[in-house]
């Protein structure tokens, strides 16, 4: 049975549409065929900000009770809610007879998101030289927001920090209780030199260490 995508922009029609969403196509070297999730969900939206030029949005935990619990998040811009997202709850979806599989939800306030899309926006030319790719694991305490985490990280890097993405949640009896661990992809460029790696170890390490002084976070072993 297909499996459903369901997105509703306020102030249009909400369309339900049925469509099977594994997390990469088939292909003859193998896939990761697993139903996409929350933050597949998340990225989606977050590479429709970015192609709109929608930048500060943020998202915030959420308890709705059509949603799925602890799978549930506000989108803000500065103090207005551009929308909400997450994965519908199981009975819910049991109730209007979607697969069995999960059915992830996002509602946008066109409203909202074009009042916030700029006329116009500056162009940034392709650096000429190579960028440092990097994972980071860090464990925080369970009630810290992965946003809280990523904020941190970005001040730290700075501007040589072009590129951040969570990809990865764990929480599990290595990680011990009331913690989790976020994994983060980092990329590291320079508009005007290559980096070297003495640069970009230091650049981690204020990383760590900011993570430590304003969390309590520490890395993944």
């Amino acid at each position: 049975m297909p499996w459903p995508l369901v997105v509703s922009l306020l102030g249009a029609a909400t369309a339900t549409i049925p469509y099977v969403c594994p997390r990469e196509p088939a292909s003859w070297q193998g896939a990761d065929r697993s139903p996409i999730d929350f933050y597949d969900l998340k990225g989606v939206l977050e590479a429709a900000f970015e192609n709109l030029r929608i930048g500060e949005a943020r998202y915030e935990p959420a308890e709705i009770p059509i949603f799925h619990p602890g799978k549930c998040a506000r989108i803000l811009h500065g103090e207005r809610q551009a929308g909400i997202m997450g994965e519908l709850h199981p009975l819910v979806s049991e109730r209007y007879d979607f697969s069995g599989a999960p059915v992830l939800v996002a509602e946008l306030d066109m409203q909202v998101l074009m009042d916030v899309i700029p006329e116009g926006y500056p162009v940034e030319p392709v650096p000429p030289y190579p960028p440092v790719l990097e994972d980071l694991a860090v464990i925080v305490a369970e009630n810290v927001p992965a946003e809280t985490v990523a904020a941190v990280i970005r001040q730290a890097g700075g501007n040589i920090l072009s590129e951040l993405r969570l990809f990865d949640v764990y929480r599990g009896a290595q990680i011990g209780t009331g913690k989790k661990s976020l994994a983060y992809s980092l990329v590291y460029q320079s508009y005007d030199r290559t980096l070297t790696d003495e640069e970009v170890l230091k650049i981690r390490n204020r990383i760590v260490r900011r993570l430590d002084e304003a969390l309590g976070a520490y890395l993944r072993s």
